[in-house]
């Protein structure tokens, strides 16, 4: 080549570019690691223990950091321990989390060498450990959550407890219903949990049960001890199974003592109760020490109350005799001996009324209360037609009728005596029947045929001075009798006819006279002499 042509060369026009050296080339990827079945079982186990520690081995950062969250979620859940447990969606949800990481684990530590722990024997053994720890969680909260029961259960026999305490303070009919809740929640703590810490202290409790309800009698308010210590006796059933002991029979002999002790008061007091008490005791506690001192008590009563007939209120006597009769007839003596001798008590009581109505009468006709004595005496006399006193009882009842009218006639009581000195005819101008009473001295009745041929008159002429009835030249039923000297009061008394009134006449009768009583009809019947 010519210089001349080196020369051109060099002149010759062009771009320049920078010198830039070449690149190196990246390190190839490391192969992935050879399948490794012990590796896929190492990362699953370690996922198992629910901190994601397999995911640690194997670098997958964000899902350990998943692990951790769903297990603080589980104990967010599940802690403190309760008594129901943890909720079944949230224990079945993360027991399907851990499988899923397990399975996800597993694939992807198929392949993948693990960081840290490169021998997966040791790795995997280091799982198998790692998960002694959720199964002694596990048993460490059951046992949380059976200490979390028993308090529960202790919580509920305090608040049994309460409510008995409560109860106490009020009567047993308002606290029945607080009382029943308080047992209710004792026996299903004996039924449902029995080997609780709180079933074992209800026997203890019913101590304090029974002693509570049954304070009425302690306080001898043996009235209001009946109902509370009857509701004991039903308590052995709502517990069964329940080794009670003596509260058993607790309430027995308590009761009794209270039946009889009421029933007593109620008979001292007239009350109608004691008869169904002293039935009761009978009927319930036939062969008790209470039930042998019933019929003495009755007995007593009978005869504490015939002691009354001769006192200032002997009516009252015969009414209490008579209803005490009833009530000891009516007495169920149940299965006791007292049976027989309750009836002689039955019996005395309604003689001791039969025979005091003569006394009850008298006071109530000595107390002007004459309607009342002659009920009294005529019933009386009708039932004791052969008694020493039936005679003055029928006299008694006429004077009291008599007085009705003519309350002058019951200043005296009547008596006995019969006949007189002096004739006084009494003659019947009616056309009606005519009963005639009379009471003074003397006392008696009889009754006038009606005239046949008589009228009633009337009340116009009546009222005319000189009217006169009885006028001569009739044959006129009549009646003679003999009368004491002194004032009788006469009461012609119509028969058959409701509406003629009775009519009265008071006589002062004196010897070396001769008297003549007259009844006729107006509108009402009159009388004279």
């Amino acid at each position: 080549m010519s210089g001349d042509q080196y020369g051109r060369f060099g002149d010759t026009n062009h771009h320049a570019f920078p010198y830039a050296p070449p690149m190196p080339s990246a390190p190839p990827s490391p192969p992935p690691a050879p399948a490794d079945g012990v590796r896929a079982v190492t990362v699953a186990v370690l996922n198992l223990s629910g901190l994601g520690l397999g995911y640690a081995l194997v670098r997958r950062w964000v899902l350990m950091v998943l692990c951790w969250a769903a297990t603080a979620v589980l104990l967010f859940v599940a802690l403190p321990a309760d008594p129901d447990g943890v909720p079944g969606v949230a224990l079945v949800l993360y027991v399907a989390f851990l499988a899923a990481v397990a399975a996800h684990g597993a694939y992807v530590g198929l392949r993948t060498p693990l960081a840290g722990l490169r021998n997966a024997p040791l790795a995997l053994g280091l799982g198998l450990l790692l998960l002694v720890g959720p199964a002694g969680g596990v048993v460490l909260y059951d046992d949380a959550r059976d200490e979390a029961t028993q308090q529960m259960l202790l919580d509920r026999l305090d608040e049994a407890d309460r409510l008995v305490r409560a109860a106490g303070d009020r009567a047993f009919t308002s606290a029945r219903a607080d009382y029943r809740e308080a047992l209710d929640a004792y026996a299903d703590l004996r039924s449902d949990h029995p080997g609780s810490r709180a079933a074992e202290q209800v026997p203890a409790r019913m101590k304090t049960f029974y002693t509570t309800v049954g304070a009425p009698y302690a306080q001898g308010k043996y009235c209001e001890a009946v109902e509370p210590l009857k509701y004991l006796r039903t308590v052995p059933k709502s517990l069964p199974g329940t080794d009670l002991g003596a509260l058993r029979t607790w309430p027995d002999d308590r009761l009794a003592t209270s039946l009889y002790e009421c029933a007593s008061t109620a008979l001292t007091a007239g009350e109608a109760t004691w008869a169904s008490q002293y039935g009761e005791l009978l009927s319930t506690f036939p062969r008790s020490e209470q039930a042998a001192k019933v019929e003495p008590a009755v007995a007593a009563a009978v005869v504490r109350t015939e002691k009354d007939l001769g006192g200032a209120e002997p009516c009252s006597a015969v009414q209490r005799l008579t209803t005490l009769g009833t009530q000891i007839d009516g007495l169920d003596a149940g299965q006791s001996d007292a049976g027989a001798a309750l009836d002689k008590d039955a019996l005395r009581a309604a003689a001791s009324a039969d025979t005091g109505a003569y006394t009850c009468g008298v006071d109530q006709y000595r107390d002007g209360d004459f309607d009342a004595a002659q009920k009294t005496m005529t019933d009386y006399a009708s039932a004791h037609k052969t008694a020493k006193n039936a005679a003055l009882a029928k006299k008694i009842a006429i004077a009291a009728e008599v007085a009705q009218t003519v309350p002058a006639a019951g200043k005296k009581l009547p008596t006995t005596r019969t006949g007189g000195s002096i004739s006084v005819t009494v003659q019947n101008d009616s056309p009606d029947e005519v009963t005639v009473l009379y009471t003074g001295p003397v006392t008696g009745s009889f009754t006038l045929k009606a005239c046949g041929s008589c009228k009633a008159y009337s009340l116009g002429s009546t009222l005319n001075p000189s009217f006169k009835p009885c006028p001569s030249g009739k044959n006129y039923p009549e009646r003679t009798i003999s009368l004491p000297v002194g004032t009788t009061y006469f009461l012609h008394k119509p028969k058959g006819d409701s509406l003629a009134t009775p009519a009265s006449d008071t006589a002062k009768l004196q010897s070396g006279y001769i008297y003549t009583e007259c009844a006729y009809t107006t509108q009402s019947l009159g009388s004279g002499l």
